[in-house]
């Protein structure tokens, strides 16, 4: 039998030296090479866990802990350690609890040649799992280069797609003046281009699309301050993401220091608070997890975010909220080494690497920076402010060397920080991670049944016009009960909707119920109007609008009786794909509505390129009626809205106080708890009002 070169190291949980020497043994045997270390306490495996091993064999039960426990600390340090149970008591009972504890097996204690086989099973998958992991480093390095040589070239370059941009490399940004790469997501090129040459490049881009040939032409550009500069562009078929596209790239005709200056400028630092940028941390995060995945120290993230921070700009201006997030940066600066890696990662939001740290390490140090935080007092806009913070804290670790994981779990953490109150840390625990994915898969479960069954309900709730509007409007939400008829918390199902991938087919039994009860409704002599809601995904789905009006049209129904709504968020992600459809919308005579309007930086971008008919204000600018700068913006808001055409929806109207408030504000229709709960029927007394 062949002898494996690479010797297991093998951690053995066992009171009995002796029977720590027999599984060596059986090991070896089975032609292993073995490396082992016999557990004798909690805290020889605490210690032991600090470096890497290939397996751990356990007994049920020792003097000092049981399987259960020390598993359990396996996986609270996220080590990815085989875990092979031996019991002396083996029943299909035992082996099944196992399972469900996260163990990779059971094994009765007498089953040698078992062992044997259930050992080489688990070293090939960590094998395979460890050659995963480093062949997707490998494959995020290589992306990683290919987009560096896109945003380090000196030459501005862009991807376009039906004239519109859906990339643009860090020169091209800085050479027309914006600050992010965002602020030109689904911006026509065209914007780009002096108006002098427009007409000409519209029908050089119109002869290239349709017929190829002549892939160069020279004209003046334009950046953001209206500064003109002569350019050359260069086309070439291209493909991102997938998508077949065009490449553009820009090669100023000009000598002049400024725009040399800004082909070349690679900025690391953000501008408001003089920390490292978001691209930055990024990048220097890569270069950790490689460490990490080369068997370096373990490390810590930190995502920190401003509590309130919407509501807290709307009150103080942009202006001072800025000056408060350079203050903030100042005191994280102070509450860390200088060598720590500290960025603004966005808005609202900071984030912080610390190598070489576990988490649990450095609690004590981040709750004294809370309080800090929490004790400080901010000036701005004349007034004094205190502020506090939401902290998750996630590890780089040989489980979860990804950046984006890692990210995405302090990110996750943090806001639930933040929903529960805010002022607080909260650390990423593999094992609650564990029991929430089981949570998640009898919630999908649950909701798969009720989808097969029709177990959803539908609630509306009365959106009434301030300004006279006949019609009767209803907002749509949907529940779901669970077997005992309990309602499910929305923001407990509709993630594990979002998980599944059933978004879409939801939002379809959403929009085919509701038509069905709004025609029944209009049956009676009334004039509804409903709001149906939309998913991300739907905004996805290019045969959404023709599925709606062939529905319909079998319900006999007019177009305009359905408003479509779908959040902020959503249209600026998926900015294409929203445009597309609300043109297909509008085609059809159905009204739209954006939700949750007025946090981002540049609320009214959005409405440039989507054609929408109403807009929900954002629930915290109703929240905030009691303070006269807050009413101040609203006012201004509604204003700008209307001067372009919108009709405004104010949510969240819990009393009577706030209505006079709104009326005076301007805003066209109301909606809260104060008017009508959601209810099972469309039966408010709209003639009342």
């Amino acid at each position: 039998m062949g002898t494996d070169t690479h010797a297991i190291r093998l951690l053995i949980l066992d009171d009995s030296q002796n029977n720590a020497e027999r599984l060596v043994s059986i090991l070896r045997n089975a032609g292993h090479a073995t490396r082992a270390h016999r557990i004798t306490s909690v805290e020889d495996l605490q210690e032991s866990l600090q470096q890497n091993w290939d397996l751990c064999l356990a007994a049920a039960e020792t003097s000092f802990m049981g399987a259960n426990d020390a598993h359990a600390m396996i996986i609270r340090q996220s080590r990815d350690i085989p875990f092979v149970l031996i019991t002396s008591d083996m029943t299909e009972s035992t082996r099944a609890d196992a399972l469900i504890q996260g163990m990779q097996d059971a094994v009765a204690d007498s089953s040698d040649a078992l062992l044997a086989l259930v050992v080489k099973r688990e070293l090939a998958s960590l094998s395979a799992r460890r050659q995963q992991r480093i062949a997707e480093q490998s494959l995020r390095e290589t992306e990683k280069r290919c987009q560096l040589l896109l945003d380090s070239s000196v030459d501005a370059i862009a991807y376009v797609h039906d004239g519109m941009h859906i990339y643009a490399n860090r020169a091209y940004i800085r050479l027309f003046g914006y600050e992010d790469a965002d602020d030109l997501a689904a911006e026509p090129m065209v914007g780009l281009i002096a108006s002098k040459d427009q007409t000409e490049f519209k029908a050089f881009l119109r002869h290239y699309n349709d017929k190829g040939g002549q892939n160069e032409m020279r004209c003046y550009g334009m950046d953001v301050d209206g500064k003109q500069f002569p350019v050359t562009l260069s086309f070439s078929p291209a493909s991102y993401d997938g998508e077949p596209c065009t490449q553009v790239v820009i090669r100023v005709e000009t000598a002049s220091a400024d725009f040399e200056q800004k082909l070349k400028t690679l900025a690391s630092q953000d501008l408001v608070t003089g920390l490292f940028n978001r691209a930055y941390f990024q990048e220097e995060l890569e270069r950790v997890s490689e460490q990490v995945v080369q068997g370096g120290m373990a490390s810590s993230l930190i995502y920190m975010s401003v509590d309130s921070f919407s509501a807290l700009q709307t009150k103080i201006g942009i202006g001072s909220a800025d000056l408060l997030l350079a203050d903030l940066a100042q005191i994280l600066r102070k509450a860390f080494p200088e060598s720590t890696l500290i960025s603004r990662f966005s808005d609202d939001a900071f984030s912080i690497l610390l190598n070489g740290k576990e988490p649990e390490t450095i609690l004590k140090a981040l709750d004294n920076l809370r309080d800090k935080i929490e004790a400080n007092l901010f000036e701005a806009s004349g007034k004094t402010l205190q502020v506090t913070v939401s902290m998750g804290v996630s590890s780089i670790n040989e489980t979860s060397p990804k950046p984006e994981e890692a990210i995405d779990r302090a990110h996750r953490l943090a806001e639930q920080v933040s929903q529960a109150g805010g002022n607080a840390i909260k650390i990423f625990n593999p094992l609650e991670e564990l029991a929430n994915q089981a949570n998640r898969g009898n919630l999908i479960a649950l909701v798969t049944h009720a989808l097969e069954t029709n177990g959803f309900k539908l609630l509306f709730q009365p959106v009434i016009s301030l300004r006279g509007d006949n019609h009767e409007h209803y907002e749509t939400y949907l529940r779901l009960l669970n077997s005992q008829g309990e309602e499910v918390p929305a923001a407990e199902f509709l993630p594990a909707i979002n998980d599944a991938g059933l978004a879409a087919q939801i939002d379809r039994w959403v929009i085919c119920q509701a038509i069905r009860l709004l025609a029944g409704q209009r049956g009676k002599g009334s004039d509804t109007r409903l709001l149906i809601n939309l998913s991300s995904a739907s905004l996805q789905d290019p045969q959404l609008a023709h599925w709606v009006s062939g529905l319909l049209q079998e319900n006999r129904l007019p177009s305009d009786c359905i408003i479509f709504q779908f959040n902020d968020a959503d249209a600026n992600t998926y900015m294409k794909q929203a445009k597309v459809l609300t043109e297909s919308l509008k085609t059809m005579h159905c009204k739209v509505s954006l939700s949750h309007f007025g946090c981002a930086l540049n609320p009214y971008a959005a409405l440039k390129h989507l054609q929408v008919d109403f807009i929900k204000i954002d629930g915290s600018f109703t929240r905030e009626l009691s303070d006269p700068d807050a009413v101040k913006t609203l006012k201004e808001m509604v204003g700008t809205l209307h001067g372009m055409g919108k009709l405004t929806i104010a949510p969240y109207v819990d009393s009577a106080t706030m209505m006079p408030t709104l009326w005076q504000a301007g805003v066209n229709y109301i909606q809260g708890h104060y008017l009508q709960s959601p209810t099972d029927s469309m039966n408010y007394d709209f003639s009342a009002e």
